[in-house]
């Protein structure tokens, strides 16, 4: 027997098997790695700063913004709803697309330190994005509920 919520009421419980997160998952997997490849994976080149003579990069400010906004973009519609769960595949996708590049450069073998940096923030990023959408769900229901105040 199963159940179902009442009308203009989310449920947040999913099947591991559906079509849906399945697609989902394609979604997040394909879309985080695809952050990484378009925005940073392509740019291995250091800019020299012409007053100073130091070094930085091999990133820019726009392409790091570019690339979390993307990343919002995918994890903010998986994470709404029931297959909530296809977010907790954005930090693992996104750390192997980020590994395939800095394994490839590094000669000193600490790309691993950096993978574990880029699981761990984009591990924090999928959580506040997860709860933030979580809070706001439950906001919603509550609102829609007949005599229960919102607080």
């Amino acid at each position: 027997m199963t159940t179902t919520p009442p009308p203009g009421q989310t449920d947040r419980s999913h099947s591991w098997r559906s079509a849906r997160f399945l697609t989902w998952s394609i979604f997040v997997i394909l879309g985080s790695a695809g952050a990484w490849f378009a925005w940073m994976g392509w740019d291995q080149e250091y800019q020299v700063d012409p007053m100073t003579g130091l070094e930085h990069g091999p990133y820019e400010a726009w392409q790091v913004i570019g690339c979390g906004v993307t990343l919002l973009a995918v994890a903010l519609p998986a994470s709404w709803g029931r297959h909530w769960k296809s977010v907790l595949l954005l930090p693992p996708s996104f750390t192997v697309a980020w590994s395939v590049t800095a394994a490839a450069e590094d000669v000193t073998g600490l790309w691993m330190v950096g993978a574990i940096m880029v699981l761990i923030g984009s591990s924090v990023g999928a959580a506040v994005v997860l709860g933030v959408t979580s809070g706001v769900e439950s906001r919603d229901r509550r609102l829609r509920k007949p005599g229960i105040p919102p607080r």
